[in-house]
C-alpha cells in the first residue's frame, strides 16, 4: 500500500533498514547539508537533533528511483506510465474540515525562524533558505490547484523573498500586481514523494490540478483542508504549512544561491512573500531537500520524461523508453531507446527530442538491445555503433536553459545529437554476444 504521509513512509523504511538515523546534533548552517551530500541526497535520513530547535528533520525521501517507486507502491519501471495515466485520469481530492496539520495554528505577528530550522547550504549563498516547500496556488479559473517548489530566502520576521521561475506563474503574479493585489499562496512541508513528483509536471503542457495527479499516483483520494488565513486548500496530512501572500510592487535582492547545475546563480531582484499563518502537527517532522542533490533532480527528470516520450512518439511510434540522466543534472542529457524499423528513425528521434524540450543539450538514441539506464551500456553503444561523421550532428545557436552557465555566455546553446543505432542492413554484424544460461547464474551456488 502506498504511504499517504511521511510518518508512514519513514516507519516503513525504518522497518526495512533503509532509513538512516542521525542522532548527533547537527548545525543547519552548512553541517546538515554536508551530511546529506555524503549520500548525494539519495538515501532517506532522519535528523534527531538540530542545533537551536526541538524538532526532527528529514531529507532524501525522493532521491532514489527505487525508493520513490516504493513510496507509491509500484516498480521503478512503472513510474513513467503511471504518471502518464495520472495526467490523463487524475483522481479528485476529498475535502475535510479538520486535520492534523491544524493541531497547532499560529497567526498574528510571526517570526518564522523561531519555529523551524532554515538552512544555509553553500559557502557563497546569500542567506538561509527554505527550499522544500510545495507551493499551492489557484489558477486563473479560481479552482485548479497548481503546485511547484520555489526557493525562499529568509528575510526578517514573517517575510521571505521568492524566486518565481515559471513563466505561467510569474505572468499570473504580474496580473495581480497590476491590480495592486497580493497573490495568495501556501507552502506544504513534510509531504510524500508523489506530491513532489506531481508538482514538477509542466503546467503549460498539461494544465491539470496537481494535487489530483498526486492522488492518482497514490491510488487514493488525498484529504485536503481549508487554510486558516488564505482561500486555499492544503494536504490534511502535511506536517507543516506556511500561509501567506506574494506582495505586489516590492522587490528585494536575492542570491547568489547554489543551484541545480552545481554553480551559483546570480544576484537579482525578486518578489516578497508575507506570511500570515503557520500551522503544524503535534511533534512535527520538518523537511528539506539538498539543492542539486538527487532528491531535487530526480522528480523533475521523471516529469520531463513524460513530455519527452510524448513528443517523440508523435513521429517515432516505436519509441520504447526515455531516460533523463542525473549526470546531466536531471535536465540537459537524455538517452532514448527505440525499436528501429527504418533508416532515419534515429535522427528523427533526436530532432523530436530537441523540439520537445528546449533545455536538452545532448541526446543519445540507442537500439532496443541497450540498457538505457546503464551508462556503461550506453557508452558501449556509442563506442561500437557511432561514426562521428555520419551519426553525430550539432545544431548551433538554439534556445537553452538559463540555469546553465555556458548557455548564459551567449544566450543560446548548441545541441548535439548522437545516433547510436546500427544500420538495419548490417544487423548481422551487430549481434551481441551471449552465453546461454548467463542470466540465471547465481554465483553463490558455485562457491
Amino acid at each position: 500500500m502506498a504511504a499517504l504521509n511521511i510518518r508512514q513512509l519513514l516507519e516503513h523504511w525504518e522497518r526495512n533498514g533503509k532509513l538512516l538515523r542521525i542522532r548527533r546534533e547537527v548545525d543547519p548552517r552548512f553541517e546538515l547539508g554536508a551530511v546529506v551530500k555524503a549520500v548525494k541526497g539519495a538515501q532517506p535520513i532522519l535528523f534527531e537533533k538540530i542545533k537551536g530547535y526541538n524538532v526532527h528533520m528529514t531529507v532524501g525521501l525522493g532521491g532514489s528511483k527505487a525508493l520513490m517507486a516504493e513510496s507509491m507502491d509500484m516498480q521503478p519501471g512503472d513510474m513513467l506510465p503511471r504518471l502518464i495515466e495520472a495526467l490523463v485520469h487524475p483522481l479528485a481530492t476529498r475535502k475535510v474540515e479538520h486535520a492534523s496539520v491544524h493541531d497547532n495554528v499560529i497567526t498574528g505577528l510571526l517570526n518564522l525562524k523561531d519555529y523551524f530550522p532554515v538552512c544555509t547550504y553553500h559557502a557563497l549563498d546569500s542567506g538561509a533558505y527554505y527550499v522544500s516547500g510545495v507551493m499551492v496556488v489557484k489558477g486563473r479559473d479560481g479552482h485548479t490547484r497548481y503546485t511547484s517548489i520555489r526557493r525562499m530566502q529568509l528575510l526578517d520576521g514573517n517575510r521571505t523573498s521568492i524566486l518565481i521561475s515559471s513563466p505561467e506563474l510569474f505572468q499570473q503574479y504580474k496580473e495581480f500586481e497590476e491590480r495592486d493585489e497580493p497573490l495568495e499562496v501556501a507552502f506544504m512541508f513534510g509531504i510524500v514523494p508523489a506530491v513532489v513528483l506531481a508538482s514538477q509536471v509542466s503546467t503549460h503542457l498539461f494544465h491539470v490540478d496537481k494535487l489530483d495527479v498526486a492522488s492518482a499516483l497514490l491510488g487514493e483520494a488525498l484529504a485536503v483542508v481549508p487554510c486558516k488565513s488564505v482561500n486555499l486548500e492544503v494536504l490534511a496530512e502535511a506536517e507543516v504549512v506556511f500561509e501567506g501572500r506574494i506582495l505586489p510592487g516590492i522587490r528585494v535582492p536575492e542570491g547568489p544561491f547554489g543551484e541545480l547545475g552545481g554553480y551559483y546563480g546570480p544576484r537579482s531582484e525578486q518578489p516578497v512573500v508575507e506570511f500570515s499563518a503557520v500551522t503544524y502537527r503535534n511533534h512535527p517532522i520538518w523537511q528539506t531537500i539538498l539543492p542539486a542533490s538527487y532528491e531535487e533532480k530526480l522528480p523533475m527528470a521523471i516529469a520531463r520524461e513524460v513530455a519527452l516520450i510524448s513528443s517523440i512518439r508523435q513521429v517515432v511510434p516505436t519509441v520504447q523508453d526515455v531516460h533523463i540522466t542525473m549526470g546531466g543534472v536531471g535536465r540537459y542529457h537524455a538517452v532514448v531507446r527505440i525499436r528501429k524499423v527504418s533508416e532515419g528513425d534515429g535522427k528523427t528521434t533526436l530532432l523530436a527530442a530537441f523540439a520537445g524540450d528546449k533545455d536538452l543539450k545532448h541526446v543519445v538514441v540507442v537500439d532496443e538491445d541497450v540498457d538505457l539506464l546503464n551508462p556503461l551500456d550506453v557508452e558501449w553503444a556509442i563506442a561500437t555503433r557511432v561514426q562521428a561523421d555520419l551519426d553525430l550532428f550539432i545544431v548551433p545557436g538554439a534556445k537553452g536553459s538559463p540555469l546553465e552557465p555556458s548557455h548564459n555566455l551567449r544566450g543560446v546553446t548548441a545541441k548535439m545529437g548522437i545516433d547510436a543505432t546500427y544500420p538495419l542492413s548490417q544487423a548481422e554484424h551487430y549481434l551481441r554476444t551471449h552465453i546461454p544460461g548467463q542470466d540465471e547464474i547465481e554465483l553463490a551456488n558455485y562457491l
